[in-house]
């Protein structure tokens, strides 16, 4: 009987390793066809998870306390599996090399609690090679078992898009891998029982690999291409917006927009895939062009702020900005790597005090990773300027007239990073008014 088959018995258990945006909601997705130990080094994630609270916002409080699946911070637990997913984080460092601890660590505790007749598979977002070349000798060598004989592996690139209802792990498509065609197939079987898509089987784990990686760097590439735009634009008195709606009226221009490009996967990928290429002896040019401008926003709009604030005859140093939305996407609470902050810290340089408000973002997390605080709605009064950076469904209700009654004075300065408002009512409402 095939691994896949004694799963769908329950003769088997399925494991996920590292229960955030993507693991939880496979634990929760798997859990409702096969038994399911979900596992995180985080105990006290784990605690909100019995409690029934979800910290992601990705599957919902009530899908938590409906799952069957069995979540613990007990590595002990993993020994009842066969079938293992490992779905953690893989940040950068700060010289923008990839940080493959998490991926390390959690390869070792799998390893310490592998069985033979086990599959591995690896979800994170890895450039070419890593799990094969790091992940699989650490799985040996802390297993004391033999790929490929006691034990298979295969890879999975996560395609979960934060905050997204639509397009979820059961409606997309899923790239699959595995060391040969038994565990491919035996793979790929597993997945489909969640996965309504379908699934695409990749010819190899490098192949699968290097498709995940560079999903995320067209993106950034694109998006990177639209903010140079509109650089470009606003040095020429042009409105970015109303140039991408006359364009995008041809059938085959590409719709992206300019914004800022944090989070943990766009803003992180493209640096997997350089650094990889660096290796080889090839320097990237494209990508990490995309990424400068990119990673340079963050500043640009800062300083734009500061600019129609002194054209407002506003004092910069001790004036008060309010900041609406800190998270690295609308409708997602996650704050890790974003741009936002960019903005706040080139505010503090100035000596502008900040207010930020953001009814989504993890507040617990913005702390420890920021040391930054969020303000309630009704705090953000006699402002100097407002800058609505993240376009959470909570602020779209906002109306102009509305923003007027939280400034200090009739200078209306309001940054609209994302085009929340209307350029021309703005205008007409004497507000200074400036998105990208």
């Amino acid at each position: 009987m095939s691994l896949y088959e004694k799963i769908v018995n329950r003769d088997e258990k399925i494991s996920i390793v590292g229960l955030g945006y993507v693991g939880l909601p496979l634990a929760i997705s798997f859990a409702r066809v096969a038994d399911v130990v979900g596992f995180d080094i985080s105990k006290e994630k784990v605690e909100k998870y019995h409690a029934g609270i979800d910290v992601t916002k990705e599957v919902g409080d009530q899908a938590i306390k409906e799952t069957t699946a069995f979540f613990t911070w007990e590595e002990k637990y993993l020994k009842e599996c066969k079938f293992h997913i490992v779905a953690v984080p893989t940040p950068i460092n700060s010289d923008k090399t990839p940080d493959l601890r998490p991926v390390i660590g959690a390869s070792k505790t799998v390893g310490r609690n592998l069985t033979e007749g086990s599959i591995v598979v690896y979800e994170s977002t890895v450039y070419p090679g890593v799990t094969e070349e790091v992940c699989v000798p650490l799985l040996e060598q802390e297993s004391g078992l033999k790929c490929g004989v006691d034990f298979k592996v295969g890879y999975s690139p996560e395609r979960i898009n934060p905050g997204d209802k639509v397009h979820r792990l059961e409606t997309i498509v899923k790239i699959v891998s595995g060391m040969d065609e038994e565990s491919l197939e035996e793979i790929a079987r597993v997945y489909e029982m969640v996965v309504k898509a379908g699934v695409y089987r990749a010819e190899s784990i490098k192949v699968a690999e290097a498709a995940k990686v560079i999903e995320n760097s067209q993106r950034d590439i694109n998006i990177a291409f639209m903010n140079e735009l509109s650089i470009i634009f606003d040095k020429m008195g042009i409105d970015t917006k109303a140039v991408l709606k006359a364009a995008g009226t041809k059938w085959n221009f590409l719709n992206f927009t300019p914004g800022l490009v944090g989070g943990h996967c766009i803003g992180v990928d493209p640096y997997y895939l350089t650094y990889r290429a660096e290796q080889t002896g090839y320097h990237s040019q494209i990508i990490l062009a995309g990424r400068k401008i990119n990673d340079d926003m963050g500043k640009y709009v800062a300083e734009n702020t500061v600019k129609k604030m002194i054209k407002a005859d506003k004092q910069i140093k001790g004036s008060k900005v309010g900041i609406f939305g800190v998270t690295f996407k609308e409708n997602c609470p996650d704050t890790r790597n974003t741009k936002v902050v960019d903005i706040i810290r080139e505010f503090e340089e100035y000596g502008i005090e900040v207010q930020i408000v953001d009814p989504v973002a993890d507040k617990e997390e913005l702390w420890h990773e920021y040391g930054l605080k969020l303000s309630e709605m009704e705090d953000i009064k006699n402002m100097d300027a407002l800058v609505f950076a993240v376009s959470h469904d909570e602020f779209k209700p906002l109306t102009l007239e509305y923003l007027k009654y939280l400034y200090n004075n009739n200078k209306h300065v309001l940054i609209d990073v994302k085009g929340l408002f209307d350029r021309n009512e703005a205008e007409e409402m004497n507000f200074i008014y400036w998105r990208l």
